[in-house]
């Protein structure tokens, strides 16, 4: 009999395939589901109402320090991104490197220590010695003021000054106001790409940044992981399913894109694509996108140790603590 399974991620071009039915996991009855918001998918994760689902990487690592963690991964990346480009400072506030953070108020989206934040607050402190004692931070929402997500362990490391905004404030406003300083954020602010010339990045080229970073870290950063219950885990042949499954999603993409090339991207609307395309290609290579632990291992294992030294977890963990055991080869 083919298990039931209730599977939830986002709509992505890479996922598209799960969900119109091109791809199927082999050995189930799946039913998929998504969400505008990510981060409810990422809620009722925690609730347990999914058998398979896409989790934010901190949400997820939050859960071992659970009594009874729920959850392990699958080596399933559906959400990466480099994150140079999601910080943002006030023009007027002398901002014109990293080290100029030092003594101001930051903003942070949702809770200190998302995804972008636990990679940003990282890199800032390996490259320019910048660690998150060293500045003041201000969580909530960047457009639009949201409450503080209680269903999740918050913690905050002794030492470091962490409040949230008052009610009905936006750190965007706040930003543009100059009440902070600056801004990590997954969203941009509105106010940036309405044209205010009070809000910049802090890396103005930063793609030049993020280019330069992956040439010398090899890393691409995962921002989500897909998660299923422990009593899944142990489950080989349905994790090695659901794996295979949105593998082949994700290829179906990627092979898109390549076959795509003798046209010249002819169906896709931005201008100058395959030159874009043929650049990124060139540097990250034929897989772009990989899945599995040996291609992650190493972005993963830094993220595990930001996640420790940033007092979001209270033991380094491991790639092999986190990841279903079936699936430590890939």
């Amino acid at each position: 009999m083919n298990a039931k399974l209730r599977v939830a991620t986002y709509i992505y071009e890479h996922t598209a395939a799960l969900f119109d039915g091109r791809v199927t996991i082999e050995g189930a009855d799946a039913t998929f589901e998504t969400d505008a918001l990510v981060s409810n998918i990422f809620q009722r994760t925690v609730e347990r109402r999914y058998d398979v689902s896409e989790f934010g990487l901190t949400y997820f690592l939050r859960t071992f320090d659970l009594p009874d963690s729920p959850f392990l991964a699958l080596p399933i990346f559906p959400n990466r991104n480099f994150r140079h480009s999601a910080v943002f400072v006030n023009t007027a506030a002398g901002i014109e490197s990293p080290r100029d953070l030092a003594g101001r108020t930051i903003g942070e989206f949702a809770l200190y220590g998302h995804d972008p934040g636990v990679w940003m607050k990282g890199i800032l402190a390996d490259e320019y010695g910048l660690t998150p004692d060293k500045c003041r931070w201000v969580i909530g929402g960047t457009d639009h003021p949201i409450p503080p997500f209680d269903w999740i362990p918050q913690p905050v490391p002794e030492g470091v000054d962490v409040r949230h905004a008052a009610d009905g404030e936006t750190l965007s406003a706040m930003l543009e106001s100059g009440e902070i300083d600056a801004l990590v954020s997954v969203d941009v602010p509105r106010a940036l790409l309405n044209g205010s010339t009070k809000i910049a990045r802090l890396f103005p080229d930063y793609e030049t940044v993020e280019r330069d970073y992956y040439r010398r870290t090899g890393i691409f950063p995962q921002m989500h992981i897909v998660a299923v219950p422990r009593e899944t885990a142990s489950r080989t042949d349905l994790v090695t399913s659901i794996y295979r499954a949105f593998h082949e999603a994700k290829e179906i993409a990627q092979r898109t894109y390549r076959d795509g090339a003798a046209k010249q991207h002819m169906s896709v609307v931005t201008p100058w694509f395959s030159g874009h395309f043929e650049e990124n290609r060139a540097l990250l290579g034929e897989d772009w996108w990989p899945y599995g632990l040996a291609a992650n291992r190493t972005a993963i294992d830094t993220f595990l140790r930001y996640h420790h030294e940033q007092g979001l977890s209270k033991r380094r963990l491991t790639s092999e603590d986190i990841f279903v055991p079936a699936l430590l080869d890939t």
